[in-house]
């Protein structure tokens, strides 16, 4: 089930992952490796010189399915306050428990969420990541104010806000509750995707045309090269070098035709990879985002939606056709 957080290119788990405005998401080695190229190795679209946003959804999946692991085997358990066996997780702290630390923990912070270590393991990984693991504190955005827990969302500035902020600072307004600004980009995100679901029918219909119209090609010129090889048997020795060269302009336009057909089925198949990638990562948003790795990442996510809903899948109608072989007609039947 999550698969999905290791690099799409080698499928190695890495701290280090970035998500591109193409929807793939690659580590730094494979990133490196094609900078040359400029292109995403997973569906060739042009990688801007920003590069991409840290993708700190699936790197803080990693960390949580680490925990996890780590509750499973019961190995190393330890309270992080005074190393006794640990028997409860909180989920908000990210810490390990003992009973004794447990029962202090609780006394002077009631609202933090602590589960037993227990019932963790007899819930499976996706139980912890949507559960204990997504429950998280959104922080204040000023950077003097890191360790304040944010509640308030100025729409003015598009920032999380603490409360001290909210009240000094007399350039943040409009308010509004910061989970109601959380779940208005969820389901920005979840129409626009619902949007995109619609246009990629186009795109994959446009794909289906490419794909048969290669076919034929690929016929035409089978058909051709048959022709050409039964006229030129009939001919005597003195018109070999004619039968070379004609063979040889058959395969100079089936190659042309194959290239430009190549190049246009590779750009709508990105483009299809593209939005699938897109698909999948606000569905994975929906699902195991904290607030946090909303705010973080929704504009970028947003930004490159708009981009892909631009997008339109070229006209088949208008498509010049490839490997145009009315010269080589002409010259067999003059020989």
């Amino acid at each position: 089930d999550f698969q999905f957080i290791r690099c799409e290119r080698c499928q190695q788990e890495s701290p280090n992952l970035k998500l591109l405005a193409c929807f793939h998401t690659l580590c730094l080695h494979c990133l490196s490796k094609n900078k040359h190229l400029g292109q995403c190795p997973m569906c060739q679209m042009a990688i801007p010189q920003t590069g991409g946003v840290n993708n700190v959804l699936f790197t803080n999946l990693q960390a949580g399915l680490k925990v996890y692991k780590k509750i499973i085997d019961g190995v190393d358990l330890f309270c992080d306050n005074c190393k006794q066996a640990g028997e409860f997780w909180c989920s908000e702290c990210k810490e390990f428990l003992c009973t004794k630390c447990f029962k202090a923990h609780h006394w002077y912070l009631k609202s933090h969420e602590a589960n037993r270590v227990m019932d963790i393991r007899a819930g499976s990984a996706k139980d912890f990541l949507k559960g204990t693991w997504r429950t998280g504190i959104l922080f204040c955005s000023n950077p003097t104010h890191r360790g304040q827990t944010a509640s308030i969302y100025c729409r003015k500035c598009e920032k999380a806000l603490c409360c001290s902020c909210a009240l000094l600072d007399s350039h943040h307004a409009p308010f509004c509750d910061i989970r109601s600004e959380t779940q208005r980009r969820q389901e920005e995100l979840s129409t626009m995707n619902q949007e995109l679901k619609q246009k990629r029918g186009s795109f994959e219909a446009t794909y289906t045309a490419l794909q048969d119209e290669a076919a034929r090609l690929e016929e035409a010129q089978r058909e051709m090269r048959e022709l050409i090889q039964q006229r030129v048997e009939q001919l005597v020795r003195r018109i070999r070098q004619e039968e070379e060269e004609l063979l040889g302009l058959v395969e100079a336009r089936q190659e042309e035709g194959r290239r430009e057909l190549a190049s246009e089925l590779q750009g709508v198949e990105g483009v299809l990879r593209r939005m699938e990638a897109g698909e999948r990562l606000v569905e994975k948003m929906r699902l195991y985002a904290t607030e946090q790795e909303v705010m973080d990442m929704q504009p970028f996510i947003k930004g490159s939606l708009e981009e892909l809903q631009q997008l339109q899948p070229p006209p088949a109608g208008n498509r010049a056709q490839p490997g145009d072989l009315a010269e080589c007609r002409t010259r067999l039947q003059a020989l």
